[in-house]
């Protein structure tokens, strides 16, 4: 029986602990997102990008 719990609880860490993981690297890609897009921001403005047609 004791087994059991312990193993219940690895398995309990072991899914936060991927969680906590996922989050982390969703955070992280949201972050590179930004930059790209302010990078790309920045490049069509350098490069007279401003023809807009709306």
């Amino acid at each position: 029986m004791s087994k059991m719990i312990i193993w219940s609880l690895f398995n309990i860490v072991l899914v936060l602990g991927l969680l906590g993981l996922w989050i982390y690297g969703f955070i992280l890609f949201v972050k590179l997102a930004h930059r790209g897009i302010k990078a790309l921001d920045l490049y069509i403005e350098e490069k007279g990008g401003n023809n807009r047609n709306f």
